[in-house]
């Protein structure tokens, strides 16, 4: 193609790019003049919810924030589930407001106390918001009436994992079961089959405690593929303890076994979990 050729279909290309550009800073703009008064800082009164939670959307992404939880409570307090979800994250992890986690606790009880059903398009905030209910009970929040009550969060975790099939809650129950905590009895059996639930749906921590159940039963190389496949996909926080147990298993494991449980780590982490020795 000749340089002329290019330079023309570039000039084009960008002149769409700017067209488009330009056409969304304008509609962003009609936007805010719609829901927020200049003068006030606020909510214009009698604005659409959903209209404010889209904005509050827009505003939060391009990292005006502040303005952003304004538009966000106006629509939780007008029934927007969506908008208290996040302003209960944004409180929870001091994400542009000043961390607070018994406001975050608030915010998720409201909307574990909404009638939603499992699959329903809200379902992932109740879900998420149990699970959070859930950690704060297991330890309580220090300086607020939130105290520390297992058997609280497990009622949470279990409400999240067998209705609305949450792998975080899963692998939670898994634990409590594991640990015989939060008022249930101590059961491998049971830990097992909460934890094969959220390995399925790729859940690394499950994965990996899974893998190390099997190992420990004696299948060596199952349990050593599972818990080197979890490494591989464990968030930046799971990776220390995964690697521990990995590294230990790895080094007891003789060098044949070892040598099929990568070769099936490698089957894993591409057809996933039921993956044939």
């Amino acid at each position: 193609m000749r340089t002329s050729e290019l330079l023309k279909r570039s000039s084009v290309l960008s002149a769409l790019v700017a067209v488009a550009i330009f056409g969304a800073v304008g509609q962003a703009m009609a936007f805010d003049d719609k829901v927020f008064d200049d003068k006030t800082g606020g909510v214009k009164p009698q604005s659409s919810p959903w209209a404010v939670f889209q904005f509050g959307f827009s505003a939060y992404k391009s990292g005006h924030k502040e303005q952003a939880a304004e538009a966000y409570k106006y629509a939780a307090e007008n029934g927007q589930i969506g908008a208290t979800w996040k302003l209960a994250r944004m409180y929870a992890e001091g994400d542009g407001v000043a961390r607070d986690d018994y406001e975050a606790f608030k915010f998720f009880s409201e909307i574990v106390d909404q009638d939603v059903e499992p699959g329903s398009p809200e379902e992932s905030y109740v879900s998420d918001a149990l699970v959070a209910l859930g950690d704060y009970l297991r330890t309580g929040i220090p300086g607020s009436p939130v105290t520390e009550n297992e058997v609280a969060a497990q009622e949470y975790y279990m409400r999240a994992a067998a209705n609305y099939r949450n792998p975080n809650a899963q692998f939670e129950m898994g634990q409590m079961f594991l640990k015989g905590e939060g008022g249930v009895k101590a059961s491998v059996k049971q830990a097992g089959r909460w934890f094969q639930l959220a390995a399925e749906k790729g859940h690394a921590g499950a994965q990996a405690t899974l893998g190390h159940l099997l190992f420990q039963s004696g299948k060596i190389v199952r349990g050593l593929a599972m818990m080197t496949a979890a490494l591989e996909r464990a968030s930046p926080a799971d990776q220390p303890w995964i690697r521990g147990m990995q590294e230990e298993a790895f080094a007891a494991a003789g060098e044949a076994d070892r040598r099929t449980a990568i070769s099936l780590a490698d089957d894993i982490l591409t057809k996933g979990n039921n993956a044939d020795q």
